[in-house]
């Protein structure tokens, strides 16, 4: 398939920062459309994060029940974190694993990038799997809470089809290891010291 993308690109005559929190920032730009009109978008600037699908040795997925403030419930999700400044997403990706469960894992996939909020972020979550978890304690942020428990992938999608799970980047988490498990999107694996 081709496109003309250039026909739908817009060019950025002014940015300005709205305001910068200590997590999150946001800009307003002005741009010119295709067409030559103007208008304005607003966006979170986000540093990035990582997602882990951490399959324990029988098969189960491990994940993490976490109140999320903004809509007020415990959510389930699998174990994910925010990227610091120039770190890299793979190193991320372990420590944020061992941090919220106390897991470590021996290999690791990297499947993608998820972007989760196009619209109005520049999030960008990169996607991994690790498998060959050994247990140890976990290392918890102040402030942060968070109860790990295993369902099976069956579990997990029975679910997700209840609505019980609605998080975006857990359900495609659960897309990507169907697809995986079902032979269609490939991963390659790699052994990792502790």
């Amino acid at each position: 398939m081709t496109t003309d993308e250039d026909g739908l690109r817009e060019s950025r005559l002014t940015s300005d920062w709205v305001y910068q929190g200590h997590f999150l920032k946001v800009r307003r730009d002005t741009v010119r459309l295709p067409d030559g009109a103007q208008a304005t978008r607003e966006y979170v600037v986000h540093p990035g994060a990582v997602l882990i699908v951490p399959i324990m040795d029988d098969g189960r997925l491990l994940l993490e029940r976490q109140y999320r403030h903004p809509i007020g419930r415990v959510m389930w999700e699998f174990p994910a974190g925010k990227l610091d400044a120039g770190e890299d997403p793979s190193l991320c990706a372990q420590r944020e694993l061992q941090e919220e469960t106390g897991y470590r894992a021996r290999q690791w996939a990297h499947a993608g990038v998820l972007h989760n909020a196009i619209a109005y972020s520049t999030e960008g979550i990169e996607i991994f799997f690790a498998r060959g978890l050994e247990a140890g304690a976990p290392h918890l942020d102040d402030g942060e809470f968070i109860e790990t428990f295993a369902l099976s992938p069956a579990d997990l999608d029975a679910a997700c089809a209840r609505g019980e799970v609605t998080d975006a980047k857990t359900l495609i988490g659960l897309l990507w290891l169907q697809r995986w498990q079902a032979g269609d999107w490939p991963l390659e694996w790699r052994d990792v010291g502790h």
